[in-house]
């Protein structure tokens, strides 16, 4: 991977805080910051004004902009290449939130049904792994955020997918309160959160409104995170999917290539049972088990005994018999709980809980560099 730093990290915080006095939205929403690179220790940018805008309004755009770099914590050289384009090209709505975005909650666009899926891969990604489980209620979404933390600190470049449309965790366990903005080209540009690209339907629409979508629909909004979203150059796009193994689960299978799944699960038979469906599902289609992971394992008391509330060894024993890799046991703690209502995850930190989520995405990573080859395209 690159040693460059990701620019949207530090451009598009600190252009969503400037505001152009032409058109009364930031000036990133209205469309004058573009192409922007990153070389080692230096940021550029090109910044478009229109003969509407005066020089010394152009001057106090292009310093608030580096300003605000600089507070996105980049100390390198900043470069703006400032260029003039019409009137007309930077005072029209060049992008618009989330309502406006193509086929999604009252956009235009796709139509509802979603029309024909066709597998193709993503510009720029190069593995896709989903985090699944057969049923509810086991910690997916728990895992799921943390296995992206780690795999970021573990220095990979990383997307997060909420696929759970009637069910959004994602902007909770990360404290994301902003929304997702599209660029010129009307791509969707995720929200980064602990330096991972985010993006879940949960910031789209209000935290006490249901979304009441037939199927068909669901199917439509997943297809349009995945393929109409500027999820730029990743190394893991990482998927919590819904649990189950129904019309989600499909659709996204047959929308782009995955390079593996993981399992998460219980030591409780209940789930135990829906985890090995799971597991013949991803093999009926194709898809790779990267691996296992038995959440809430044990509780730990307090003179250091374990408590297998649950039960013991069971997602173990599920995956010898299935022949897939235990990634890890995850205990039952409170603080990994609280951590994920606070919006800090645990993977964030140094601890053995943290320390066991940077193990499970070691292992995920291993697992990917033994495929034959990243994400490629392929017929449907």
């Amino acid at each position: 991977m690159s040693d460059a730093p990701d620019p949207l990290l530090y451009v598009q915080p600190a252009a969503t805080r400037v505001r152009d006095p032409v058109t009364g939205r930031s000036v990133w929403l209205a469309g004058m910051v573009r192409n922007a690179r990153s070389e080692l220790d230096k940021l550029s940018f090109e910044l478009w004004f229109g003969e509407e805008h005066p020089k010394a309004d152009r001057r106090a755009i292009e310093e608030a902009l580096v300003a605000n770099v600089r507070q996105e914590g980049f100390d390198g050289e900043v470069v703006v290449i400032a260029r003039m384009a019409e009137a007309t090209e930077t005072s029209a709505p060049a992008a618009k939130p989330s309502k406006g975005l193509p086929g999604m909650h009252g956009g235009g666009g796709v139509q509802p049904h979603g029309g024909p899926i066709s597998k193709r891969a993503l510009d720029g990604v190069r593995h896709i792994v989903c985090v699944a489980s057969g049923k509810g209620g086991v910690g997916k979404s728990t895992v799921a955020v943390n296995l992206a933390i780690a795999l970021a600190r573990l220095g990979q470049r990383v997307g997060l997918l909420d696929a759970d449309i009637y069910g959004p965790s994602l902007p909770t366990m990360l404290n994301i309160s902003s929304r997702p903005l599209a660029d010129a080209d009307r791509k969707i540009l995720p929200v980064v959160a602990y330096g991972v690209r985010c993006l879940s339907i949960g910031m789209l629409v209000p935290a006490d409104e249901a979304v009441i979508w037939r199927g068909p629909m669901v199917m439509g909004a997943l297809r349009q995170f995945l393929q109409d979203t500027r999820w730029g150059d990743l190394d893991v796009l990482v998927v919590d999917l819904p649990p189950g193994t129904g019309d989600a689960q499909l659709s996204l299978i047959q929308a782009v290539p995955i390079s593996g799944a993981v399992i998460v699960t219980t030591p409780q038979k209940v789930a135990l049972d829906d985890a090995i469906r799971g597991i013949a599902m991803f093999r009926k289609l194709e898809v790779p088990i990267l691996g296992l992971v038995e959440n809430m394992a044990w509780y730990e008391l307090p003179d250091g005994q374990r408590d297998y509330v649950f039960g013991e060894g069971g997602g173990l024993a599920v995956a010898q018999e299935h022949g897939a890799p235990v990634l890890g046991q995850i205990p039952l703690q409170t603080k990994l709980r609280a951590s994920a209502d606070a919006g800090v995850p645990a993977a964030l930190s140094d601890d053995p809980l943290g320390e066991a989520f940077r193990d499970v995405a070691g292992q995920v990573l291993s697992s990917l560099a033994t495929l034959d080859s990243p994400q490629t395209e392929s017929e449907a």
